[in-house]
């Protein structure tokens, strides 16, 4: 009987690093998906102690979130943004530059840069679209499925809501029950 083969290659390192960035951003995304959820969440019932009734939400809906004591709320978010796609696609060049990927494999790889691409310049894209429709600063988080929109305004109406997210449906598809507009004051 033949014992297994315990070696451990640059392959094998690779994968378990990748494995693990995916997990610590799977991590962070149910983390800041769960702040978000208790933000509307808190608006919600505060609302529905003003008026006395929690009204369900509409397409043109947003969410208020404040930003005291954050000057550069948005330059912070651009930053973290920008440094978690560069470690992710460092991590990409380095798995495709082991040399020792099937082709399975290495398109595999190749396709998760692209599409990492992909979303970083439609991001790019809305961004600027929305800052053209006059709000002062706005940043967008895209991950496929799903998009969180934070806005800088003094006061979000539904109308601009549905122009946010007009914005965002004419550069991605994602279903308009999986956007999000948040509005930083």
């Amino acid at each position: 009987m033949r014992k297994p083969n315990l070696i451990i290659g640059k392959k094998h390192i690779i994968l378990a690093c990748l494995t693990l960035i995916l997990g610590v951003a799977v991590y962070m995304n149910y983390a800041f998906a769960s702040v978000e959820d208790d933000i509307t969440a808190e608006k919600t019932m505060a609302d529905a102690s003003d008026s006395g009734s929690v009204e369900a939400a509409n397409y043109g809906d947003a969410a208020f979130v404040s930003a005291e004591g954050e000057n550069d709320y948005f330059a912070q978010v651009r930053l973290a943004r920008m440094t978690s796609r560069d470690e992710a696609v460092e991590t990409l060049s380095a798995i495709l530059g082991g040399g020792d990927l099937s082709d399975e494999e290495n398109a595999t790889y190749t396709g998760e840069a692209v599409t990492l691409s992909k979303l970083s310049e439609s991001e790019n894209a809305i961004e600027s679209l929305i800052k053209a429709q006059g709000f002062e600063d706005c940043v967008v988080y895209l991950n496929g499925s799903m998009a969180n929109i934070v806005v800088k305004s003094e006061g979000l109406v539904p109308a601009e809501a549905a122009q946010i997210k007009d914005i965002l449906l004419t550069e991605v598809t994602i279903p308009a029950e999986n956007i999000r507009i948040f509005e930083v004051k």
